[in-house]
């Protein structure tokens, strides 16, 4: 059975994103994460809670699986 996605904020979000090797670039409403040897950056909304389907796609373009996102939050 697939991991269930859970709700987190944008800060901890881009919390686990760190941990995984990405950088926090800019903070404001969108937090931007960049890492090395990738064309492209992340762009975490600033809420208190993400829509699944933004968390989801994030965690996608992120090259991270579901389960391994939720290991990273921890």
């Amino acid at each position: 059975m697939p991991d269930k996605l859970p709700q987190v904020s944008g800060r901890r979000a881009a919390q686990a994103f760190v941990r995984a090797g990405w950088i926090i670039r800019e903070e404001g409403p969108h937090i931007i994460l960049t890492k090395a040897g990738v064309r492209y950056n992340l762009s975490v909304p600033n809420h208190r809670q993400l829509k699944k389907g933004t968390l989801h796609s994030l965690i996608r373009k992120a090259g991270l699986t579901v389960a391994e996102f939720i290991r990273l939050l921890s």
